[in-house]
C-alpha cells in the first residue's frame, strides 16, 4: 500500500465569525505586563483539514494548523511511502525537520492521519492500536480570566456536568489571585481539584508566593507562571515548591527541548498536544513515565476532542482532559459546524472515544464538502 496524495482542505462557515487577539496591559502591577483579550474579526471563521489518501482506497483525516506550503513540502516527502510505516516516517520527518527548514512537530497532523488509516485497515479504534488503560478520561473545566463570582459560577456549571476539577486562568498577578484561591477553596471544599494557569503573568517571586499558598490549599499543579524561556528561573521555582510545576507549553512542539526541561529540573510535568502528532505524544508520555511524572494534554485536541479522548484513555500518567465549554456538548456542537457528527460529549465529568475504526469520526460528508472554499 502506498500514499498517493496529501490534501489540505480549507473550510469556511458564514455562520461563524473569526476572532483576533488584542494585547492589553495588566493593570495594578508594579512591572509592565501584557495579556490578551479577544476581538471579533470582520471575516468568516475557517477551519483546515488534512487528508492522506492511499492506493487502497483508505484515507485518514484530521483537523490541522498546517499551511498550504507545508502540505506541499510534506507531499514531496511522502508520496509513494507505506502509510503503515509510521515510525519510519516519523523518524524521517523528525530528523529531517532541520533540513526542510520547519519548526519541530510541523508534520504532526500527517502522523495523526496515519493512525486513522491503520485503524481503518485493522477495523480497530486507535485506542485499541495503542492499548487502552481506562474506559473514560476525566475532565477539568477552564475558562478565561474572570472575577471570583464568575469562577464560582463556572465551577457550578461544571458540577452540573459531573466535573470535579477546575483550572483558573488569571492574569491579575499573584497578589490578586491569592484571596480568590482561598475563597474558592473554602466554597468548594477540600476534595475538589483546583489548578492555576496564570499564563506568564507572574514573576519568580510571585510564583513562589502563590505556589506556597497553592500547596497549603491542596492544588494539583501550577502551570506556566512566567515565560518558559527562563530555564534558570524555572529550575529555582521547581526547587522551591513541592507542588508540581508545568512549564513547557510553548515548547511542547519540540520533543527534544521538552525532554531537556524535564531532565534539567526546569519542569515537573510535561505538556503535549496531538497536533504535534500522536507518535510524538506517546514518546513524551513514555519519557515522563520513566521520570515518574505526568504528561498533560493541552487544549481540545484534534478532531474537536476525538484525538485527546483516545490518547487520554491510553496514557496512564495523565490526569485530565482540558475542557473550555460551559455546557457538555461544546465539542460536539463545534464539530457539527464542520461536518463532524460525533465529537465527544462530557458525561459524568468524563469523555470517552468512539468505538469506530481509526479515530472513529463520523462525517456528514455533504456538509463538509459544502464548506470547502479551497483545496491545496
Amino acid at each position: 500500500m502506498k500514499i498517493t496524495d496529501v490534501k489540505l482542505y480549507v473550510l469556511e462557515s458564514a455562520s461563524k465569525k473569526s476572532i483576533t487577539p488584542r494585547l492589553v496591559q495588566v493593570p495594578n502591577l508594579l512591572r509592565i505586563q501584557y495579556t490578551h483579550t479577544w476581538d471579533p474579526a470582520d471575516r468568516s471563521a475557517q477551519q483546515n483539514f488534512i487528508e492522506v489518501c492511499t492506493d487502497a482506497g483508505v484515507s485518514g483525516r484530521c483537523t490541522t494548523t498546517m499551511t498550504p506550503a507545508q502540505v506541499a513540502l510534506l507531499r514531496h516527502q511522502v508520496i509513494g511511502e507505506d502509510p503503515l510505516q509510521r515510525e519510519r516516517l516519523y523518524q524521517k520527518l523528525h530528523k529531517g525537520t532541520r533540513w526542510v527548514y520547519q519548526t519541530p512537530g510541523w508534520f504532526g497532523d500527517f502522523d495523526n492521519c496515519l493512525w486513522d488509516i491503520a485503524g481503518k485497515l485493522a477495523g480497530l479504534p486507535a485506542y485499541a492500536l495503542i492499548g487502552r488503560v481506562r474506559e473514560r478520561f476525566p475532565v477539568y473545566l477552564t475558562s478565561g480570566d474572570a472575577t471570583l463570582d464568575d469562577y464560582l459560577r463556572h465551577i457550578e456549571l461544571g458540577r452540573a456536568m459531573g466535573v470535579s476539577a477546575y483550572k483558573f486562568h488569571s492574569y491579575k498577578g499573584g497578589k490578586a489571585d491569592i484571596p480568590i484561591f482561598e475563597r474558592v477553596r473554602k466554597e468548594v471544599g477540600p476534595d475538589y481539584a483546583l489548578i492555576d494557569d496564570p499564563v506568564c503573568s507572574y514573576d519568580l517571586r510571585e510564583a513562589i508566593e502563590v505556589g506556597r499558598v497553592m500547596e497549603a490549599l491542596g492544588f494539583v499543579w501550577l502551570e506556566e507562571p512566567f515565560h518558559e524561556q527562563k530555564m534558570n528561573l524555572y529550575q529555582e521555582l521547581c526547587r522551591a515548591l513541592t507542588i508540581p510545576v508545568m512549564a513547557n507549553e510553548t515548547l511542547m512542539h519540540d520533543v527534544g527541548l521538552s525532554a531537556q526541561w524535564l531532565i534539567q529540573g526546569a519542569t515537573d510535568r510535561l505538556r503535549a498536544n496531538a497536533r504535534n502528532g500522536t507518535t510524538q505524544v506517546l514518546k513524551m508520555a513514555h519519557f515522563a513515565e520513566l521520570y515518574n511524572t505526568n504528561v498533560e494534554l493541552n487544549g481540545q485536541g484534534g478532531l474537536f476532542g476525538l484525538l485527546h479522548a483516545h490518547l487520554g484513555c491510553c496514557i496512564d500518567n495523565t490526569d485530565y482532559y482540558e475542557y473550555f465549554y460551559l455546557s457538555a456538548d461544546g465539542n460536539r456542537t463545534q464539530g457539527e459546524q464542520w461536518g463532524l457528527l460525533n465529537a465527544p460529549l462530557i458525561e459524568d465529568g468524563h469523555l470517552a472515544p468512539p468505538d469506530g475504526p481509526g479515530w472513529g469520526a463520523q462525517w456528514d460528508e455533504q456538509h463538509f464538502r459544502s464548506l470547502v472554499v479551497a483545496e491545496h
